[in-house]
């Protein structure tokens, strides 16, 4: 292929996928969404309401910033399909050099576009807590589940995001299972497709080394409904954030709810196991059980248990509203064939995407945290399929 071809498939392809995102994105609706924004503004009442005026005042920047973007992407684009048809004629170097430096910037614009595409959901935004569980295999699915808590921590890393460790329960060679929270812009967005039955294949690290062994467990992941109002308010006092904890929680009756209150386990210096900080709560009509022990203070990992149950009790109510018939418990799916989003083949190295059909024959790569090929793949299928 030479270089005017070559050129003219690039632009062509960078094109193809603007057109595609500029749909998704609603190119129409948020130019219309910015003339009422824009409306608004002379509304007197607003004016003199410094909270909703600074409310809109956020949307009216995004949207202008996503829609300057699209009007800078697609001047350009048609501005290099000029060039290149200058380029074929003239066989000028800087033309051809200015495309080539053009086309990298577009590149970068499509990235951010897409983005901004396949986090289009509320509660995309928002933190996340991730649950891992070991399923059948017995002590190789114990082991699967620490590689892949590894593999979410290197993620996490990746992106800046910050963690914290809500709830483990540790086996002699791996975990059975545990509950983190993930921090950062869109945690719940991206992890969101994760949701689903991971399963290894590899040789028998224990026993027989040259037979294969399945092993089987599952993520859960769910958003922290609470990190929405509390990304607004970051600048307030302790003590009010300690009041919208509570009142976040108000939905849930204090006769539901059995507390239990045992000393924490695990690394802690002197304090540890001399107090009883550590916070377990039954939530009795639905069975659910959250538990705290990351903190020294009894008082925060109540709180913050209740936070986890709220958001859950909050979860599995959604989930009714669009599956009446489904019980509680589903949520936790199964470890079983039925579910699985992911095989993870250790020997041939080879990682498939059972919901995509995507490939990767590179399984050391993935589980050092590069996730985000996957992850977007099934960003996109979903929204397709919506």
């Amino acid at each position: 292929m030479n270089k005017n071809n070559l050129l003219n498939y690039k632009i062509q392809k960078i094109l193809k996928n603007f057109i595609y995102i500029k749909k998704k994105i609603n190119y129409k609706k948020k130019k219309k969404k910015i003339i009422n924004i824009n409306n608004k503004f002379k509304n007197s009442i607003l004016l003199n309401n410094y909270n909703l005026l600074l409310k809109f005042k956020e949307k009216d920047y995004l949207i202008k910033k996503n829609l300057r973007k699209i009007f800078f992407f697609q001047k350009n684009i048609y501005d290099n399909i000029e060039l290149l048809e200058i380029f074929k004629q003239t066989k000028d170097k800087e033309t051809l050099n200015y495309i080539i430096k053009n086309l990298k910037k577009l590149k970068k614009i499509i990235k951010y576009l897409e983005d901004k595409y396949i986090f289009s959901e509320k509660k995309d935004k928002l933190n996340c807590y991730l649950n891992i569980k070991s399923g059948s295999g017995g002590i190789e699915s114990q082991n699967w589940c620490s590689i892949l808590l590894k593999m979410y921590l290197k993620w996490a890393e990746k992106k800046n995001f910050k963690i914290q460790f809500i709830e483990k329960k540790k086996s002699n060679i791996g975990i059975k299972s545990i509950t983190i929270k993930i921090i950062g812009n869109y945690a719940y967005g991206w992890l969101k497709t994760e949701t689903g039955i991971h399963r290894l294949v590899r040789k028998n690290f224990l026993k027989n080394k040259t037979k294969r062994h399945t092993s089987f467990s599952s993520i859960f992941v769910y958003p922290d409904s609470s990190s929405s109002s509390s990304s607004s308010s970051s600048s307030s006092s302790s003590s009010s954030s300690s009041s919208s904890s509570s009142s976040s929680s108000s939905s849930i009756k204090t006769s539901d709810l059995r507390i239990d209150l045992y000393k924490a386990s695990g690394s802690g210096g002197q304090h540890i196991n001399k107090t009883e900080s550590a916070v377990r709560i039954t939530h009795l009509p639905t069975n659910i059980t959250v538990k705290c022990q990351n903190n020294r203070s009894q008082y925060i990992n109540k709180l913050s248990a209740i936070k986890q149950l709220n958001i859950k009790l909050l979860n599995i109510e959604n989930i009714k509203k669009k599956k009446k018939k489904k019980k509680i418990n589903d949520n936790k799916s199964n470890i079983s064939w039925s579910n699985q989003v992911r095989s993870y083949i250790l020997d041939n190295s080879i990682i498939k995407d059972i919901r995509t059909n995507l490939k990767i024959n590179d399984i050391k790569y993935i589980l050092n945290g590069n996730l985000d090929l996957l992850i977007k793949n099934n960003l996109k299928t979903k929204i397709n399929n919506d």
